[in-house]
């Protein structure tokens, strides 16, 4: 059914597509008999799907990862739909209107997405006050006894110069850190200029020491994740091992976007036309998992991971989860797979 519904909505502009999608679902989830259907039909039960990781009870293993929904507008379709956590964001200390549109754009034939949104977000301020005001609207543990799990992606202003990047990263996470669950610390978006640059050891180390310092001045600190790109080199990699042992990170979320454009089906021509942007999707399957296993084993297991790159079934979440990750995220998948991607996952996974 979600197959022809998925061919009329590829007619239209995939941002557009997206907002009126989720918006229409808002809309139809104020009523009862609507909710209960939601839940009965997408969310997974069963005590073999649970997770404790950093000492947080996921009801399952499938998270939303962050650009989905980035200001916290859609938490109650999402948990209807049966996620296990949801990550916000990027948000950035101030609003900003991303880049100019069209910046989002569908590969069929390779199943995948290109997006050069820009941390298109309302604020950090504005995405705290809807999770706090979610929170407190919400009958905790619903559905299935165990809360939506919310992570905070956090990431600096177009305008803000790397020098100062830290300060925004601070912002960030003094605005967030008493309604989300963990947080993400993102450096390798593709889509603002000279964000990667702040992968180098000196200039992750200043934002992710300073995080560092505040969270554990807190009464209960907040998991802290780093957000890594599938390009890195595994050098590069092997800096960021050594520097999440230094600053005491509490895992990694593998991986981000690519800049390649290598091996697609769609014609070259056409993807160059598209413009640039990070690819997601299928074409990632393999470099993401392959990252997530050195990871893993150059760490011995000891620092967990979220697997996210080319999740569409159970077979590819597996794959990341024998590969070392404790969780598994899905994007592009959920455009491709439609809302029962979830319930699809986890009992592919049984």
């Amino acid at each position: 059914m979600y197959a022809l519904l998925r061919r009329l909505l590829f007619n239209f502009p995939a941002e557009s597509v997206h907002h009126f999608a989720m918006d229409a679902l808002r809309i139809a989830n104020r009523t009862p008999p609507f909710q209960y259907w939601m839940a009965k039909s997408f969310t997974p039960l069963g005590e073999h799907l649970t997770r404790t990781a950093w000492g947080l009870p996921f009801r399952n293993p499938i998270g939303l990862a962050a650009g989905f929904d980035k200001n916290a507008l859609y938490l109650t379709e999402l948990d209807m739909l049966g996620f296990g956590f949801v990550e916000i964001g990027t948000v950035t200390p101030k609003p900003q209107p991303g880049n100019d549109l069209p910046r989002l754009f569908r590969l069929p034939q390779d199943q995948a997405l290109i997006n050069r949104m820009g941390f298109n977000n309302d604020g950090a301020a504005a995405a705290a006050d809807r999770i706090q005001h979610w929170r407190e609207k919400n009958r905790p543990g619903a559905p299935g006894g165990f809360p939506l799990i919310i992570g905070g992606n956090i990431g600096k202003n177009k305008d803000t110069p790397n020098e100062e990047a830290w300060k925004d990263y601070e912002r960030c996470f003094q605005a967030l850190q008493d309604t989300v669950d963990y947080f993400v610390v993102n450096v390798s978006s593709p889509n603002t200029p000279g964000l990667r640059a702040l992968q180098g050891k000196e200039a992750l180390h200043r934002i992710l020491g300073n995080l560092q310092d505040l969270n554990t001045g807190l009464s209960h600190p907040k998991p802290l994740l780093l957000k890594i790109a599938p390009d890195l080199t595994n050098d590069l990699i092997d800096d960021i091992i050594d520097l999440a042992g230094t600053v005491r990170l509490s895992g990694l979320v593998a991986t981000n976007t690519t800049i390649s454009r290598d091996n697609l089906l769609t014609p070259a021509a056409e993807v160059a036309s598209l413009g640039t942007g990070g690819l997601s999707g299928a074409p990632l399957r393999e470099r993401t998992t392959g990252i997530i296993r050195y990871i893993h084993e150059q760490t011995k297991g000891q620092l967990p991971i979220i697997g996210s790159g080319g999740i569409f079934s159970g077979k590819e979440a597996r794959e990341k989860m024998d590969a070392g990750a404790s969780l598994v995220q899905v994007w592009t998948g959920f455009i491709y797979e439609g809302p029962g991607i979830v319930k699809k996952i986890c009992r592919e996974l049984k």
